[in-house]
Order: structure tokens, then C-alpha cells, then sequence
């Protein structure tokens, strides 16, 4: 982290949040934990400009503006080629699904013109480009949407905060019952403004979900790492094969989750290949391989060091 280690910091026990301050969150027993927050967020990377002309014209898609082949054109983003399909179990609770199965939650992508026509106030709202962490947003009504951007939690126009990337109504992943649109609204806009240690998320995705489901898992030291690990992230290989990766925290699982969206279907798999060496399972025999994350990576990077991977791209 080099000189950038100083703006780690260290929460104690009484300003780590607890519970949702609207009272909807019920689970039993406390389940306080300290964490550290990193200083930068994990995903926002500014869209690239198109190729320019020694003249600063766009070089009619020639690499350098005139000389050489034409560039290949754009490949338009197919979730099935760039998004990893998995799962996340709590114990023996399926939480959270990405399935391109026949009759699974459409993962369809839509220009943000195209998406305001499908959004309603309370509705989650996920942007994706490939190479670059999905970006989650609330939207609340008025072609606005609420989202953790840098550092802040800012209320921006939908087509502002998708960069220009697509996107699509991500309600259904999360399986646990959501509050009112009225409420996860009321959430959403009740935390503009909140900044650096104000927060209490690690990236869009925690912050967007806490909105709609109130959820003090999706908080930052919202759980208790006693070393067992109750979290299942189970990627899905091929039809019949899949890994599984465990975590103490819903938090830690998501992080991973995100990288591996940044990264890219391909890539994971090939990661997976590589260091995890994923037993074939015996004849009758249906049990996925499972693991903790790969040695020589944490569970899960913080802000700072997703930050960095995805200023690469």
C-alpha cells in the first residue's frame, strides 16, 4: 500500500454499526465485528475516450489515425461471455443467484435511454462493462438514481451514472425479502452526502442492497469473524461442474464476487484451473469442490487495492 498506509483506519467497537437505524433488521443475537476501511472505492473508472487522429479527429477507427488496418468493431456486451453464473448459500440458504438458465432472472442489458422505461422508485439498478466492476445504483424516481460513487453517496440522472455503460433491474438476485419502495427510497436519500468515513459500505453493490433489504450484513463489521466461515460463493464451471469458496462475512464474499465480475468469466476459470485444481467428481458423486480462496490472496481486496486493478483497465 506504500504511502497510502496511513489513511488506514481502525473502528472501535462503538462506531461499528449494529443494526439498521430504521428498526427493520431482527436477526437474533449480536453480531458486532471491528473492521478496517480502506480509503478508496473499488470500481469507478472513468470511460474510455475513443481512439483520436494525430489531428484529434476519431481517425475513422484506424489505430493511429490513419496508417494501419481498421480497428475491429465494438462487441456488443453479452452477459454469458464476460459474467461469472454462481451462487451464494448462507449455511444451507441460497441468498443470492446469477443463473443464465432457461426461466432464471433475466440478465438482459439495455442502454440507460432504454432502462429508464423499465425502472421504478425502490428498484436496484446494476450497470456493467466488460473489465470494469458492475456499478449498483437505487433508483428513486425523476430519471434519478441514489449510489456510492467515489467515496460519496451521490443522487445523479441515471444516464449520468452509467457512464455509458448498460444496464438492467438486478431485484431479483438478492433472495431476501425487500422492504417498501417508500422505504428502500427513504434509505437511499437519507445517506446523500455521507463521504469517506462517514460510510458504512465497501463498494455500490453493499450500499444499493443495504437500501432495499436493510440488511446490517451488507455493512461494513456488520458480522462477527469468529473463524468459522457460513458463506458459500458456489461458481458455476460448466453444467455439471462447479467450486466453492468460503467466507466468514457476507462482506468479504461480495468483495470476491466483485473481482471476479471485474476480471471476467474467462479469467476466473482459468484462475480456478490454475490454482485450485478442482477435483473431478467421482461417478454419482454430485458435490462441488470446495476451498477457501486461493493462497497468496486475501478473501477479499479493500477499496484501495480493487481500486488499483481496475485503474489497469
Amino acid at each position: 500500500m506504500g504511502n497510502q498506509v496511513e489513511k488506514l483506519t481502525h473502528l472501535s467497537y462503538k462506531e461499528v454499526p449494529t443494526a439498521d437505524p430504521t428498526g427493520v433488521d431482527r436477526d437474533d443475537g449480536p453480531r458486532i465485528g471491528v473492521s478496517y476501511i480502506f480509503s478508496n472505492d473499488d470500481e469507478d473508472v472513468e470511460p474510455q475516450p475513443p481512439p483520436q487522429g494525430p489531428d484529434g479527429g476519431g481517425g475513422e477507427g484506424l489505430p493511429d489515425g490513419g496508417d494501419g488496418p481498421p480497428l475491429p468493431p465494438p462487441q456488443p456486451y453479452d452477459p454469458r461471455l464476460h459474467e461469472v453464473e454462481c451462487s451464494v448459500f448462507y449455511r444451507d440458504e441460497c441468498i443470492y443467484q446469477k443463473s443464465f438458465a432457461p426461466g432464471s432472472a433475466a440478465l438482459s442489458t439495455y442502454t440507460p435511454e432504454n432502462l429508464l422505461n423499465k425502472c421504478r422508485p425502490g428498484d436496484l439498478v446494476e450497470f456493467v462493462s466488460q473489465a470494469q466492476y458492475p456499478h449498483w445504483a437505487v433508483y428513486v424516481g425523476n430519471f434519478q438514481v441514489v449510489h456510492l460513487h467515489r467515496l460519496e453517496v451521490s443522487n445523479s440522472f441515471l444516464t449520468d451514472a452509467s457512464q455509458g455503460r448498460r444496464g438492467r433491474v438486478v431485484n431479483d438476485l438478492y433472495r431476501y425479502k425487500p422492504l417498501s419502495p417508500g422505504a428502500v427510497v427513504r434509505n437511499a436519500l437519507a445517506h446523500v452526502g455521507a463521504k469517506e468515513r462517514e460510510l458504512s459500505w465497501r463498494n455500490s453493490e453493499s450500499f444499493a442492497a443495504w437500501c432495499r433489504y436493510g440488511k446490517r450484513e451488507f455493512k461494513i463489521g456488520g458480522e462477527l469473524r469468529i473463524g468459522k466461515q457460513p458463506y458459500r460463493l458456489q461458481i458455476q464451471l460448466s453444467a455439471q461442474r462447479s467450486h466453492t469458496l468460503e467466507f466468514q462475512s457476507l462482506e468479504d464474499l461480495i468483495m470476491e464476487k466483485r473481482r471476479n465480475d471485474q476480471i471476467g468469466r474467462a479469467a476466473v476459470l482459468q484462475e480456478l484451473a490454475t490454482h485450485l485444481h478442482p477435483a473431478e467428481p467421482d461417478e454419482g458423486d454430485s458435490d462441488p469442490a470446495r476451498t477457501t480462496p486461493p493462497p497468496g490472496r486475501p478473501p477479499a481486496p479493500g477499496r484501495e487495492d480493487e481500486a488499483r486493478e481496475a485503474a489497469v483497465h
